[in-house]
């Protein structure tokens, strides 16, 4: 049997599986200096409406992407951070570039023109992800912050322009 795989918008009642991915990433310290998980209200007023995608595995949510404002500033208003997120049984399949090149396609036909991330150095799978979808390194930053095992912890700043700028 084959497993169907498809990307389609974020809806509210996905926030099940979206946070017990992001729950996983939580647990293995390597993707966000975040300790908890928030609400869901948390969640939602912190990302952009649009630009929420889910990648299902047949009907089951195993991956997840959404952009968030980097300032409130008119000036800036296309400027989005990314967080993407994936099942760890789901990693290594590909389905990550998938859904980072959707999200970047899709940025772009609703105005945004600077995609950025913060990524924790010792995660070298999320920076060649966002390496094989035209993302850049920018820039990095020291022991910028303690990881949830109390080690302090570099990142790389990655950033994808398109062709609106």
């Amino acid at each position: 049997m084959t497993i169907q795989f498809t990307i389609r918008d974020m809806q509210d009642d996905d926030w099940t599986r979206v946070s017990a991915i992001y729950q996983q990433a939580l647990k293995e310290g390597i993707s966000t200096f975040a300790t908890v998980c928030p609400t869901f209200e948390e969640w939602d007023k912190a990302h952009l409406n649009d630009c929420r995608y889910v990648m299902l595995a047949d009907d089951t949510v195993v991956g997840w992407c959404a952009v968030s404002p980097t300032s409130s500033r008119e000036a800036y208003k296309g400027v989005v951070e990314v967080s993407i997120y994936f099942d760890k049984a789901f990693r290594g399949m590909g389905l990550g570039t998938k859904l980072l090149d959707h999200l970047c396609r899709e940025s772009e036909a609703k105005g945004y023109w600077c995609l950025f991330v913060n990524i924790l150095s010792i995660n070298t799978a999320s920076i060649n992800l966002h390496k094989m979808c035209g993302f850049r390194e920018v820039g990095y930053r020291e022991r910028i912050a303690k990881d949830l095992f109390g080690v302090w912890q570099n990142t790389i700043f990655m950033e994808r322009r398109n062709g609106i700028c």
